[in-house]
């Protein structure tokens, strides 16, 4: 059976903790900041985790990292 293929835009996206979480960055970080609070876009720096739910659909994406 050949290798799997990584998700190059989802390896970009994602990445793996040493307990096996998915961290993830904020979205709405981009543009039209104008409008959103310093502490709002202070708080949009922060990274994240990947819900439960949606670990395992990623996890399928980014088989080797």
């Amino acid at each position: 059976m050949p290798k799997m293929k990584t998700h190059r835009g989802a390896a970009k996206r994602f990445s793996l903790t040493k307990s096996g979480k998915v961290k993830r960055a904020k979205a709405y970080k981009s543009h039209i900041l104008n409008k959103k609070s310093s502490k709002r876009k202070r708080n949009l720096r922060k990274g994240t985790y990947i819900s439960k739910a949606e670990q395992k659909n990623v996890r399928v994406l980014i088989p080797y990292k």
